[in-house]
Formats: structure tokens, sequence, C-alpha cells
């Protein structure tokens, strides 16, 4: 039930946003206009709303109890009730005798909360937009959110594209109280930076959380499994097929593109584990199909291209008849999966050089006129610039807003409007905040929220809810969560090996090709298809003229991005042109 309906029932006023009812608190302040499922109780005056699959201390048979419960808690706990609470959830309490709120969501950031104080009201959504267009609020697209999406492909919480809109963080509270408002963190992930040395003990209980996690991730339900071939989704298919007793039925998706099919690593797991597998290839005329679905289904502009194949799994998974399905996202944030690990430690491995060779020998020489004539010497100068350019800023160093000047690419109106800094502050603020003084656990940290929270998450819950599934990620099963912070960074990456404490732990269970391959995924071969579909490159004309008329970015830069994809790099420069064109699909919607 949506929230909107059920207070409408209980407070008797109704009223009408650009999208639906809403309804007013009055006696509060208190505007609520939000549009996900969820239960909702309500005692002298209170009301609580809780959506997702939260989890309790004892377990509960419906969501009105899991409401009820929130209640109580409440009334024991006050602004601390979300520590009590886990698994995936957005929380709403309403206190009107005491004029106040509480707004919270969960610790990894499943679910999401968008909010906006007008005076003394508060405005609040599971969705950006909802809030942007409700009449207390009316907001105008921000020039700084647009500059952190061009930055990032996404606009990272706790900014929105809507000025004066904001989003709650992972494991953030809001408590508003007779007009204020405070916010705080009412949970951390406790991280080891110490070496351990009993790997088989925690190899066969990590083995067992993985189990419990697919176990409560798919409860009663008849549920289906994402399969891209990769250790997570291969982990998860097995353990999902042991569970319940038959061949897990999968899906996945292929590509006719060289370099980007990893349909042959799907077909692997699916023998190995006797799965029930589904397969299918996306084509040019797909991706131009489903471009203004996704651009209608996220509250704010989102260039993650990999959306299209979730939507294509989800949307086989239903036609199917499944309403429920399983992610494998989140391994890699929580056990050292991502390149840029390995990457770093290289250059981390500068500052443990002792500080008199560094700046009285290496970097002397290497500033030297005609050092960088020549190859080796010259990537020992690149080297040590890097490395003397501290995390999490280091990791920007391709970033393409640092490669040319922002001048070649903004017009001069819109970047008088904007701080070209605030992307690095928004990176450091989770590095910082990371209970570790290891770069690798903090850099860990920082993508829980970045590369999980603002971005995976995103693209596969909003596609999996366009196509009328529910997804659930059991990978970031709390209980897992918590046991990833205690396995020590020398065993999430060994050297340059990511994910040594994980795939050695599954080194008898997965297929030995999974377990070596090289990390891929979903990803789309849009930028090869744009320049040899005729159809799909005469839409993305038509959207990139649109959008060079904005007075955002500079015409002449958007033309050279399209020049450079014909004529230097399809897939680097095609990235770029997804990236503006769904600013341009969401703005028109």
């Amino acid at each position: 039930m949506a929230w909107r309906t059920v207070l409408e029932s209980i407070m008797g006023q109704r009223g009408r946003t650009g999208s639906g009812l809403e309804v007013r608190l009055a006696a509060t302040g208190l505007v609520a206009a939000t549009g996900t499922l969820c239960h909702l109780a309500e005692r002298e005056g209170v009301l609580a709303l809780i959506s997702g699959r939260p989890q309790f201390s004892e377990p509960l048979q419906s969501g009105e109890e899991a409401a009820t419960r929130v209640l109580s808690l409440w009334r024991e706990r006050g602004a601390d009730t979300p520590k009590s609470i886990q698994g995936s959830f957005a929380l709403a309490i309403v206190d009107t005798p005491r004029r106040e709120a509480l707004l919270a969501i969960d610790r990894l950031g499943i679910e999401t909360l968008a909010f906006a104080q007008t005076g003394a009201s508060l405005v609040f959504s599971n969705r950006a937009d909802l809030v942007a267009a409700h009449p207390e609020v009316e907001a105008d697209l921000d020039p700084q959110g647009l500059f952190n999406y061009l930055y990032f492909t996404m606009v990272p919480a706790p900014g929105t594209i809507f000025q004066g809109v904001e989003k709650l963080l992972p494991a953030q509270r809001l408590h508003w109280r007779n007009g204020h408002i405070e916010r705080g963190f009412y949970w951390h992930l406790t991280y080891r930076d110490e070496p351990r040395h009993d790997f088989e003990e925690q190899a066969r209980y990590f083995r067992q959380l993985l189990r419990d996690g697919v176990e409560r991730a798919r409860g009663s339900d008849e549920v289906s499994a994402f399969l891209s071939g990769g250790t997570d989704s291969s982990t998860i298919a097995g353990l999902l097929t042991e569970i319940q007793g038959k061949p897990a039925r999968t899906y996945s998706i292929g590509f006719e593109a060289e370099g980007f099919d990893e349909m042959e690593y799907a077909r692997i797991a699916a023998r190995h584990f006797g799965l029930d597998a589904r397969e299918y290839y996306l084509t040019p005329r797909d991706v131009l199909d489903i471009i203004p679905l996704v651009a209608r289904q996220y509250d704010e502009p989102f260039a993650n291209e990999s959306a299209v194949s979730a939507y294509l799994c989800a949307k086989l998974a239903a036609d199917d008849g499944y309403q429920v399905m399983l992610g494998g996202d989140g391994g890699d944030e929580i056990l050292g999966g991502n390149e840029r690990y390995a990457k770093q430690k290289i250059f981390e491995f500068y500052g443990r050089i002792p500080g008199w060779v560094r700046g009285g020998l290496i970097e002397p020489f290497v500033a030297l006129p005609g050092v960088d004539r020549v190859m080796p010497t010259r990537k020992l100068k690149s080297y040590v610039r890097q490395a003397n350019v501290p995390l999490p800023d280091r990791m920007e160093a391709y970033n393409f807003f640092h490669r040319q000047p922002l001048e070649a690419m903004f017009t001069p109106e819109f970047l008088a409007q904007v701080d070209p800094g605030q992307p690095l502050v928004l990176l450091r603020d989770p590095y910082e905040r990371a209970d570790s003084r290891h770069f690798i656990n903090r850099m860990l940290h920082l993508d829980l929220k970045f590369t999980l929270a603002d971005n995976d998450l995103r693209k596969v819950s909003a596609m999996t809810e366009a196509a009328g599934v529910e997804v659930r990620y059991p990978l970031i099963d709390d209980a897992l969560v918590e046991f990833s912070g205690q396995v020590p960074p020398d065993w999430k990456v060994k050297g340059n090996y990511l994910r040594w404490f994980f795939k050695r732990a599954l080194w008898d269970y997965l297929p030995r090709p999974i377990l070596t391959k090289s990390k891929h995924g979903f990803g789309l071969p849009f930028g090869i298809w744009l320049r040899d579909d005729r159809a799909l490159a005469d839409h993305v004309r038509g959207r990139l003229a649109d959008l060079s008329r904005r007075g955002w970015l500079r015409p002449d830069y958007i033309a050279r991005i399209q020049s450079d994809h014909q004529s230097l790099h399809a897939t680097y420069f095609g990235k770029m042109i997804w990236m503006m064109l769904m600013l341009e699909e969401w703005v028109a919607k």
C-alpha cells in the first residue's frame, strides 16, 4: 500500500501533487509526499511508516507488525530507533503530539529517502522528483547537481539534481523537531586493519554466512537470479540451487560485440551447478526502445548504461511469472574486487620509501629537464606525480574532468554557478569517515557509498521495479557485511590479487574459469552500436542537438565528443555520449 493512501485514510485529508495524492499533517507542519509501497501503524497520534524488508531481533509475521514494532521502538528509544533495525528499509515516524519526525534508511542504502525543509515544513519521499514537485518546494534544477552528475554519471547523495532537495546517506537518520533538523549516523562498519592467521576457520564461517544470506533473501518466495558469469552471481545461483533443492532459474544477457559478451562464463556456471538458465542477446533496437523507459524510471538523471541489461533480465523474469530476483551486487565493495584497489597499492608503496630517498634523490631526478622524453623515466615521473597525490583524490587522475580545462567543456554562465571542487569533497567524506586507517578498507568504505549505494543498487533496484520485480541482495546481508569488516586488508587484496579471501574460500566450489576470469559484468557496447546503427545514431544526434541548446555544456564540446567517438575510440567516447544522452532524455521526459 502506498504511503499516501494509508495516510489519507487515517488523517482524512486529501490534496494533489503533480504525480498523485499527498497529505498534509497540519498539526505538526509536516508534509508527507511519498510513493513507495510500505506498511503503516498509528497509535495516539504517532504514525510509523516503513518500507523494504526490515529485520528485527524477533521474527515478525507481516509488514503491519513491522510498523507496529517501529512504534514500540520509538517509545522506547526515540531517535535511536534505527539502531534496532536491520535489513533493507526506509523509515518515517511522525509524532504529532511532540511535533517530531524521524527519517532513516538502511545501513547500506538499499532504500532511499529524499527531503526538503521549507520554513517549518518537511517534505519527504523515496523519490527526489516528488519532493521537488511538491507545491511547498517547487525546486528548480541545481547547477551543482548537474555538474556532479556529469562528473560521476549520477548524482551522489547527499545532493540531488534539485535545489534545496537532499538525500539521506546510508545509515543516516534525520531527526526533525519543531522545524529544526539534526542529522547523524546510527551505524558504521567496524574494520580490522591487523592481519589474522585463522583462514580455515574464517573460510568455513564465511561459507555458512553466504548460505544464510541467500536463504534469508529467498525467504518463502519462488525466486530467480541474475547471472553474469562472475563470482558473485555464480555463487548465489549455486547456493540457491542447493537451498531450494531444484535448479535455480537464472537470466543472462549477451551481446553480439567482440570483447563484451560474457555468456561463455554464464554457461560455465549453468553447467557446473545444473541451473535452469535463460539467455537473451541484446540488440541496438532494444537499447533504442528502452532509453525512454530508463529516463522515466529514475528520479534523477542516471548514466550507468548496464541499466538496459538489468531491465531486460528483470523483464524476462517477470514475463515468466517471477516477482522476486536475487542480485549479486556488493561483493566487490565488501571483499576487495575492484581493479583500483590493486592499482593504488602500487602508488601507496611510494609513501613507504624513506623521505630522504624520495625528497633527496627520486624527486630531484624526475624534475631534471628532458626526463620525460624517454619512456622509462617518463613513466617514473608520472608515477611520482600521481603517488604524491593523496587518496582518494588520486583515484580521479583519469577522470576526463581532470584531463582538459573546464572552460572547454562548460559555458561561462554555467561554470559561474558551481563549485568544481565539490566532487572531491564528496569523495573524501566516506573515505575519511571509515573506521580504519588502512587505505584498502578506506577505499572499500568509499565504494560502499559511491559504487554501491549511489550507483549499482540504484541501477538494479530501479530497473527491476520498472519490470514489476522486487530485487534482493544476499551479499550485503547484514551479517555478511559485518563479517567482511573483520577480513583483514591483506586477505582482501593479496599482492595484486583481488578478492583473495573470497576466491580461496570458494576454490573448491566455483568453476576454475570463473575464479580466474577478469571482472566484466553486463557492460553495454553502446559506443560500437552507436557508430554502426543508423536508427540509434539518428536518435542520439537529435537529443544531443537539444542538449547543446540548454546552456550547460558548450556546443563545440558536444560536437567534439561526437567527432572523437567516430574517429578515435568508439567505446570510451560512447560512454561520454551516453551520459549526455541520458541527461537530455531525463530533462525532456
